[in-house]
């Protein structure tokens, strides 16, 4: 029986990751890192009320089997650039360090469709320079998944998605083909395809783009 590790588990898809994984036979213990108590009370959970600011000192209990990192948020939430690649890049940058040197074997990530380190969109710039990080960590198994516009009930409201997801929908019938990782996709899939990727155990560096996200999540319904 194996140890699940999640930071970002009161967030879209690590709420929904975190109910699959608590109601898994795979895992016997869950432990999430949060700021303030989720108010989750389960017998596999272990929940580990920590300032992300201080790695040192939490360091010693990201211990486990397998890291799921699901913590993300936007540039108009987090309030500027510098604090949004804090949350993007420096938080699972030092989880994935302390992961790496108490030898957890595999990491997955939730990124986005189109990340790249030399994009000159700052959203995908950081996204991909997380990416480039984790493909030199020497993990057993790294598996980034990149989503395309997410759907979901958000706990906050986000304009720019709601018209997003409006035209993404309109024009969906249109994706097909190589178009078709562009569909939008639902939180919960997201959740599934990932929870069902650690299982498989891939070794490597592999990224998992939205389409493919969707048949992952299709194969277990």
């Amino acid at each position: 029986m194996k140890t699940a590790l999640i930071i970002g588990s009161t967030g879209l898809i690590g709420s929904q990751l975190l109910e699959i994984l608590l109601e898994s036979q795979e895992y016997e213990k869950v432990l999430t890192f949060v700021k303030r108590d989720s108010g989750i009370l389960h017998p596999k959970l272990r929940q580990h009320i920590i300032d992300f600011d201080k790695p040192e000192s939490y360091k010693e209990l990201v211990v486990g089997d397998d890291f799921f990192c699901t913590i993300g948020t936007t540039i108009k939430k987090a309030g500027s650039q510098e604090a949004f690649r804090k949350v993007d890049f420096e938080y699972p940058m030092q989880f994935a360090t302390f992961a790496l040197k108490n030898k957890v074997k595999q990491f997955l990530i939730v990124s986005s469709l189109g990340a790249d380190a030399s994009s000159s969109n700052f959203y995908l710039k950081t996204k991909g320079e997380i990416q480039d990080f984790l493909k030199d960590c020497n993990f057993e198994s790294v598996s980034v998944l990149q989503p395309s516009l997410l759907l979901g009930k958000r706990k906050e409201f986000r304009l720019g998605e709601k018209i997003g997801t409006f035209f993404v929908k309109l024009f969906s019938i249109l994706l097909i083909g190589n178009l078709k990782k562009y569909k939008a996709i639902q939180s919960e899939a997201v959740a599934k395809a990932m929870f069902i990727t650690a299982q498989k155990n891939y070794k490597g560096f592999h990224i998992i783009e939205s389409d493919s996200i969707q048949e992952i999540a299709n194969k277990k319904s």
